[in-house]
């Protein structure tokens, strides 16, 4: 595998949560003209955005009929022996390959695991993913490499971070530009404390307040 085995722990954090709060996140998705319902676990103190998000997918499903949602989730982790975030992305493949897609001049993309997809993936996922800090400096990010799932693709990096995250901007619009109803949920975990931070389109940065 291309991706370092601790993602592999990564993910099964991010589906897990914790003992003090578990909240699900619904995504619609269309599948063959009939409505399916995919929940996914987060962490996320209770009350916050991501009730919000619940209240509003809810309502597309049940008063807006067959109008898809589309959403991410990301986690990052601090290792902060290494001055690492270690970054796994989790995207919907249908909703990814149409973003490729379009950034390969609308040349078909097809994601499979061993597809030749990697410098692809990587150049979009700088243009739409990154951390700057407070003095203004975008961090390079080492892209690690993805792993394909039935209908998700998980998406791998490590960002140097040797500063504190306090005042520091997170970009996270993927897929904003293929959909004007996309929701990016970056769940950060920094030394003790987790935070849940919400992205739209009209919102595609976001501040860290520690």
């Amino acid at each position: 595998m291309m991706y370092s085995k601790r993602f592999s722990e990564f993910k099964k954090e991010l589906f897990r949560g914790d003992k003090r709060s578990k909240l699900e996140l619904s995504r619609v998705l269309i599948n063959k003209n009939k409505l399916r319902l995919t929940l996914l676990n987060s962490a996320q103190p209770p009350g916050g955005p991501v009730r919000e998000i619940i209240f509003c997918l809810f309502s597309l499903l049940f008063f807006t009929g067959a109008h898809p949602v589309h959403t991410s989730i990301t986690q990052m982790q601090y290792n902060a022996a290494e001055k690492t975030f270690e970054v796994s992305l989790r995207v919907f493949t249908d909703d990814f390959e149409e973003a490729l897609t379009k950034e390969n001049n609308n040349q078909r993309v097809r994601l499979s695991d061993k597809d030749a997809n990697g410098p692809l993936v990587e150049r979009y996922l700088r243009k739409h993913f990154g951390l700057t800090n407070p003095s203004r400096q975008r961090k390079p990010f080492r892209y690690i490499g993805k792993e394909q799932e039935v209908d998700a693709t998980w998406i791998y990096i490590e960002i140097p971070y040797a500063e504190s995250v306090q005042g520091s901007t997170l970009q996270q619009s993927l897929l904003m530009e293929v959909f004007d109803d996309q929701i990016n949920l970056v769940n950060v975990a920094y030394l003790a404390e987790k935070k849940t931070v919400l992205f739209r389109k009209n919102s595609p940065q976001q501040v860290l307040n520690w």
